[in-house]
């Protein structure tokens, strides 16, 4: 009887030991938990020091050896089951990665925070009672199914890489990282993660993606998709990687703190990255249809971090003036042609800006000014930041708004004739962003003393061509400060001009002369006379033919003596033209001007016509100054035909801002034009010239750029009555012994002159109705005028005597 009870006893002690063994089937994952030590990291306790699990070294793992571990590092280890891995009941971490395990039950680990399980072979994976997790990591898989339902606590889930169709993320209200790239994904609801940060849904089936209230997301990957939209307007997106979708176009608007931006292989047309002040690269080629870039204002892009190519329709890049060149260098070593590189998408300093505005009036009466007053157009104001200047004038309404960036900037007016006025505040000193912007100042302009002063000028609307009406405008302004009246007077050719229109109504109509009056003319108003004259053609008596040149003097008659007479007449010089180039400039004073006009102001027009398909929102003529023959400080704005501003800017750039004018396309209406004065420089002499060349921006379009309007010095010769190329060519040019003229077409000569640089006459031959050769072997090598004379007029050219 004592054997039988000792035998019992035994067998009961022997079951309870092998009750407390947990049961491990997979010797690779018993073997992986054997070798656990205090310096191998596959176990670590609730301290997160590195234990041994077989603390008895009995070479098996009790139940409460295993309730000893909190962490658990069992990765690539060919463990094909986790069988018993339910009794390590205190387990907070497992990583059981890059193993062979087909399925995975975690039943009974509730205190479980961190699963990383990739790398293996599972088709599903519920791990929804595990309550207290907060990390899954679970890519790489073959996982048709994962239930993550109501896991409130989750902030962390990478399930990339499987093969699942749709996902339940309902409840998942703290999760702030969520990866689902590689699956088979057609739709995300993303409504309950509100945040989330970082999101790569990349490489699924997605037609539409709904990012709707995720204000805290930071990262985007969403590319290889099946995208047509994509809204992440006033997302705080700091890297957006939307590439290999249909998108035709990405609204990327108030995301100011986008630094990457990724967008290739879609159907992009236009990409809008304007002012991301913190963006540094971007990459868009590969857009079939893509033709505009807009990056003006992200200063901090660096080139070397984009790519543009591959982009066919390619037309326009506009960036800030400081990046033109570098980008004009990519497209260069890319190979990649016809781009146009500006600036003139918009016309605000780019990146973070600020704003200056106001009024400016002429007080009228001596009282200060207020709403009753004139408002003072076209007022020029100096801008001085540190030690770069520039300019802006002004529009014609007397208000003015000037862009700046960060920084003090001194303002101040500019006058023509600033004796005349006075100008209260001096200026304006003005610091941001200290001081808050939009910045309003208004200037006050009262006069000087009496100062009366009047100008005129005349406009060639038109193109001058024999048998066809051409339109002229008479630019007539008070300039001084006192109100004026008297009458302008223009004076033409009346056998070959003929006047069909007139507004207003001429007052007096004599041979070769018509007259207006004109009263009450304020200080700083300007009046318009618009005429419209017929040509002869080349078939009337007298003809006119293409390169005769037609000649109009303007003279305005104050009734108060003026202070600057010169200005009161003006003489205008206009070639008759056959075909002719719509986008043109034109110095009026035309081709040759006397010594003694040097110094004084000469007048341009440039006018410019929209022959495209469509109307044209901006317009931009670009002109640089040669600041060796102008003086760039004098520049005075005219006329234009619509309103505009003027920006002069690194020394010698004009710019004529037309905005938002909306240039129509039709013929009757697609035309436009600017004018203005500049004075030459006083050293210019005798057989110098000057030239000007302008760029006319349509839009996007590359510039067009007008002929160049060269205007010699030239000791008076007489104004020419026709261009001389049109019936004479001199030959050989360089001359040694003589100089042949050839004359193309009927005409008599009457006499030959010839005059040097200084405009002294050094040969004369009267009388060569037949003559045809000059013996210039006598004269001294150098540059030459030679004046023909006939019974069309006369005419100037130039030869070299060798």
């Amino acid at each position: 009887m004592r054997i039988l009870y000792f035998l019992v006893m035994g067998l009961l002690v022997f079951n309870g030991v092998n009750a407390q063994i947990v049961n491990i089937t997979d010797s690779n994952f018993k073997a992986k938990l054997l070798k656990s030590d205090t310096n191998t990291y596959i176990a670590l306790n609730s301290l997160g020091k590195p234990i041994k699990i077989d603390a008895n070294n009995d070479g098996n793992i009790q139940i409460s050896e295993a309730q000893n571990v909190a962490t658990l590092w069992i990765s690539s280890s060919n463990i094909i089951s986790l069988s018993g891995i339910s009794s390590f009941s205190n387990l907070t971490d497992l990583d059981c990665e890059s193993n062979k395990l087909v399925s995975l039950n975690l039943d009974g680990l509730l205190n479980l925070n961190k699963l990383r399980c990739s790398s293996n072979q599972l088709t599903s994976l519920d791990v929804k009672n595990l309550i207290n997790l907060e990390s899954v990591v679970c890519r790489s898989n073959q996982l048709v199914s994962l239930n993550v339902d109501g896991l409130s606590n989750l902030t962390e889930l990478d399930c990339s890489g499987n093969k699942l169709v749709s996902l339940n993320l309902q409840g998942l209200v703290n999760l702030g990282t969520f990866y689902c790239s590689r699956n088979q994904l057609v739709s995300l609801n993303l409504e309950d993660l509100l945040n989330l940060v970082d999101l790569n849904c990349g490489a699924n089936k997605l037609v539409s993606l709904d990012l709707s209230g995720k204000l805290k997301i930071s990262n985007l990957i969403c590319s290889s998709n099946q995208l047509t939209s994509l809204d992440i307007s006033g997302l705080n997106i700091w890297y957006l990687e939307c590439s290999n979708n249909q998108l035709s176009s990405l609204n990327l608007g108030g995301i100011p703190s986008l630094y990457g931006l990724y967008c290739n292989d879609n159907l992009l047309e236009f990409i809008d990255a304007s002012n991301l002040t913190f963006l540094n690269g971007l990459t868009c080629n590969n857009n079939p249809n893509l033709k505009q870039i807009s990056i003006k204002g992200s200063n901090k892009l660096n080139i070397t971090s984009c790519n543009f190519t591959n982009n066919p329709n390619l037309v326009y890049v506009c960036t800030n003036e400081n990046k033109i060149s570098e980008i004009v260098d990519y497209f260069s070593k890319n190979g990649i042609t016809g781009v146009n590189v500006n600036s003139y998408c918009s016309f605000n300093p780019g990146g973070t800006f600020y704003t200056i505005q106001g009024n400016t009036k002429l007080d009228n009466n001596n009282n200060g000014c207020d709403v009753a007053d004139t408002n003072y157009p076209n007022l020029e104001f100096n801008i001085l930041n540190g030690t770069v200047s520039g300019s802006l004038i002004a529009n014609t309404t007397g208000n003015y708004t000037i862009s700046v960036q960060e920084g003090m900037q001194t303002i101040t007016p500019v006058l023509e004739n600033p004796s005349y006025f006075m100008v209260s505040p001096t200026n304006t000193v003005v610091t941001f962003p200290t001081q808050t912007s939009p910045f309003t100042q208004d200037f006050c302009i009262t006069a000087n003393g009496i100062h009366p002063d009047l100008e005129v000028a005349v406009l060639p609307i038109t193109r001058t061509r024999a048998g066809f009406d051409a339109k002229y405008t008479i630019i007539y302004k008070n300039k001084g400060n006192q109100t004026q009246s008297g009458s302008v007077n223009l004076t033409f050719d009346d056998a070959v001009l003929d006047l069909v229109t007139a507004n207003p109504l001429v007052t007096n109509q004599s041979v070769n002369n018509l007259s207006w009056n004109f009263t009450d003319l304020k200080p700083f108003e300007t009046r318009k006379i618009e005429l419209t004259l017929n040509v002869n053609s080349p078939t009337e008596t007298p003809a006119v033919n293409n390169n005769d040149r037609l000649s109009f003097t303007a003279v305005i008659n104050p009734v108060n003596e003026d202070e600057q007479p010169v200005d009161n007449s003006f003489v205008l010089s206009q070639l008759v033209v056959g075909s002719y180039d719509p986008n043109d400039k034109t110095c009026l004073e035309g081709a040759t001007i006397p010594p003694s006009a040097l110094g004084k102001y000469v007048h341009y027009m440039i006018r410019f016509e929209n022959k495209g398909t469509a109307e044209a929102e901006n317009v931009v003529v670009k002109d640089m100054i040669d600041t060796s023959k102008f003086d760039i400080s004098s520049l005075v704005v005219t006329q234009g035909s619509h309103p505009f501003v003027t920006k002069i800017s690194e020394t010698n750039k004009v710019e004529f801002i037309f905005e938002n004018i909306n240039l129509p396309f039709e013929d009757a209406t697609n035309d436009g034009y600017v004018a203005f004065k500049i004075k030459t420089k006083p050293s210019l002499v005798v057989g110098d010239s000057f030239s000007n060349t302008a760029s006319i921006y349509f839009d996007y379009n590359f510039p067009i750029v007008t002929n160049t309007a060269t205007t010699s010095v030239l000791q008076s010769l007489g104004n020419q009555d026709f261009e001389f190329s049109t019936y004479f060519n001199v030959f050989p040019n360089p001359a040694k012994q003589v100089l042949n003229i050839d004359v193309k077409k009927q005409i008599e000569l009457s006499s030959i002159s010839i005059f040097n640089t200084l405009g002294q006459q050094v040969l004369v031959i009267p009388n060569t109705q037949l003559t045809k050769q000059v013996d210039v072997s006598n004269l001294k090598t150098g540059n030459y005028f030679i004046k023909v004379s006939s019974n069309k007029g006369s005419a100037s050219g130039k030869f070299v005597k060798e």
